[in-house]
């Protein structure tokens, strides 16, 4: 015998976005942009390249 479906239950955050959607459109997606000057070195610096730098 076949299982019976699970009913759903209403959510309001669901149906407000897919009421936005019919109306506006669908978002453009984003793309995470990686702040350069945050990113730390993967490696730390060997001593020759410290002794090199001064």
């Amino acid at each position: 015998m076949p299982r019976k479906k699970k009913v759903k239950r209403f959510r309001a955050v669901e149906t407000v976005k897919a009421m936005a959607r019919e109306r506006i459109g669908t978002p453009k997606a984003s793309r995470i942009v990686v702040d350069r000057k945050k990113k730390q070195e993967k490696y730390k610096p060997t001593l020759g390249e410290l002794v090199d730098d001064q």
